[in-house]
């Protein structure tokens, strides 16, 4: 009854920290990455047009639409220099509150101030390339490697080449702050030769309105050139990777809670030989073999699920403690939360309770049997 207890509260700590490691992911890609993004079907980028535009504006729940152009870029900081992502966003990219004011961390969040485009810097970058913000005399120099066949004698037909003043600092999460500098569109289209390409739109849904209908609206609107994302199928491999080891961990408890019934098992079969004489009395007074058998059957579920359910209980306390005190920390003094996160879920209680359940009939059903066999074998 103890192993079964532990092994059933290790069982819902577990799965309650692959709950709270998969909302810290979409909390985290959630404040950078859009409620819903529109790309091609096929191919890296396409054409955009007001016509298109205002189709998918048109959209009942749509309340913002932010053309984006991103691709690697070679940048330049005085002598220090980086491969990243240049995402290039329309002005209305701010109006969309991805990168609220506390993760600014030095300067300001803008893209243009009278006239003069800026760079919004990732904190890593500016780590990497000790980027002093609002600096104009040492400006960032970016640089795209052209797709061309001959440059002749001139080397600089290889590349296009244009400075911004990096403006802010953001500081979100490390694969972002490490990789990206956001620019205005016109800037980025110009420096990647896009024109009016772009690699993809990014939609703000009003609050009113469910995403998962407005995702659908607009999927029918643009038809099936396009394809259109919600923020879980954007990073669609690492959820489904998180969910398959969240699902390898349940697996290989309930695998260890078929080992730790095994005391069940053996409990039970001692008991059956052990209460023959008991068990000759209660057929002697007319018990059949089938109520014999639900009597160790009884006898093994009473164990099984007063185990299951002590460990439920201590399971549910650790994950509240947890909550309220973050007892294990990660360890990081840099990581995102001081604390392993954790998220309880009621189903998770069910599988595991359900788990136990079916082990414990698999447990109990052969000294059940044997037991009624004594019954049987007393009658003949």
């Amino acid at each position: 009854m103890i192993g079964v207890a532990f092994i059933t509260a290790a069982l819902i700590i577990i799965l309650s920290i692959f709950n709270g490691l998969e909302s810290l992911l979409s909390s985290l890609n959630s404040s950078f990455d859009p409620e819903i993004k529109i790309v091609a079907r096929q191919g890296k980028s396409f054409e955009s047009s007001e016509a298109l535009l205002n189709k998918i504006r048109a959209v009942d729940g749509v309340e913002i639409v932010t053309e984006v152009i991103e691709d690697y870029a070679y940048v330049r900081y005085r002598e220090a220099n980086q491969v990243i992502t240049i995402k290039g966003v329309g002005d209305n990219f701010i109006q969309q509150n991805r990168i609220p004011k506390e993760n600014i961390v030095e300067g300001d969040l803008k893209l243009h101030e009278a006239g003069i485009p800026y760079a919004i810097v990732g904190r890593g970058i500016q780590y990497t390339l000790s980027i002093a913000v609002n600096e104009p005399l040492f400006p960032l120099q970016m640089y795209y490697i052209k797709n061309v066949k001959s440059v002749g004698l001139d080397p600089s037909k290889l590349y296009t080449k244009k400075n911004i003043i990096p403006g802010g600092v953001f500081s979100i999460v490390q694969n972002f702050d490490e990789n990206y500098i956001i620019v205005p569109l016109d800037f980025a289209a110009e420096l990647l030769s896009y024109g009016n390409r772009r690699t993809s739109l990014e939609v703000k849904i009003s609050p009113a309105r469910k995403p998962a209908v407005v995702e659908a609206e607009i999927q029918r609107v643009l038809g099936e050139s396009f394809d259109v994302l919600n923020n879980e199928e954007q990073h669609k491999d690492l959820y489904t990777l998180l969910r398959m080891e969240k699902l390898f961990a349940f697996m290989a408890f309930a695998l260890l809670l078929l080992v730790g019934s095994i005391n069940i098992f053996f409990t039970l079969m001692m008991l059956a030989l052990d209460k023959k004489k008991d068990i000759s009395v209660l057929s002697a007074m007319g018990a059949n073999t089938s109520q014999i058998r639900n009597v160790f059957m009884t006898e093994g579920a009473m164990i099984a699920f007063i185990g299951a359910g002590v460990g439920l209980l201590l399971g549910g306390a650790f994950c509240a403690l947890q909550l309220k005190y973050g007892i294990i920390s990660m360890g990081m003094e840099t990581s995102i939360t001081q604390g392993y996160p954790i998220e309880v879920k009621a189903m998770d209680f069910v599988y595991a309770f359900a788990v136990v359940s079916i082990i414990t009939v698999i447990i109990s059903f052969h000294p059940a049997r044997l037991a009624s066999r004594f019954a049987a074998a007393r009658h003949l």
